[in-house]
């Protein structure tokens, strides 16, 4: 019985250990292209721009439709709402992923959060704002890209050069009293 519990027991951390390794393998490489076997980090990082670019061009095509004034009027926003709505959760697992992978560096999963936060604040500007010019319009959601590659090259940074943890002092052996 021993030989095929310890037989056994390989068997299930390899398979555990292989599907973290590999907890991206369904992804849709429509929204990480490039990183279809990679890491959850790594297809975070792309997911972004390529998401966020998706959701962009379906509101440029509502605003050709409809115009500035009539893409957000009546149901004229429901394609660019249904690719946020679509796009919150088709990332879902490569951020919960690049989470993980980051989990031993605060700073990092700080940045990843901050990016999302950005990504999911930028998504929820693509509505023109009233009495802007379309050069406007065109000119604050492509401005949104900047943003983006700042975040994603301070994080790659992080992930590379994690910061050291500040030394702690080795406490000090306290002696003995001598005995006589």
């Amino acid at each position: 019985m021993r030989p095929y519990a310890s037989a056994l027991f390989c068997i299930l951390a390899g398979l555990l250990l292989s599907s973290a390794a590999h907890a991206l393998d369904k992804v849709d490489p429509y929204i990480c292209p490039t990183q279809l076997q990679g890491s959850g980090y790594d297809c975070f990082l792309e997911a972004i721009p390529q998401t966020y670019t998706m959701c962009r061009h379906i509101k440029h095509i509502e605003i050709l439709e409809f115009g500035m004034t009539g893409a957000q009027e009546g149901v004229n926003g429901a394609k660019t709402e249904s690719c946020i709505d679509k796009h919150r959760l088709s990332i879902t697992r490569p951020y919960q992923a690049a989470l993980r992978e980051a989990s031993n560096n605060k700073d990092e999963v700080q940045g990843l959060r901050k990016l999302y936060d950005t990504w999911l604040d930028s998504l929820a500007k693509l509505k023109p704002n009233s009495g802007e010019s379309e050069e406007g319009y065109k000119l604050r959601v492509a401005g949104v890209y900047g943003e983006f590659n700042d975040q994603i090259k301070n994080s790659r940074a992080m992930a590379e050069h994690p910061a050291v943890a500040a030394a702690k002092p080795k406490p000090v052996p306290k002696k003995k009293a001598a005995q006589p």
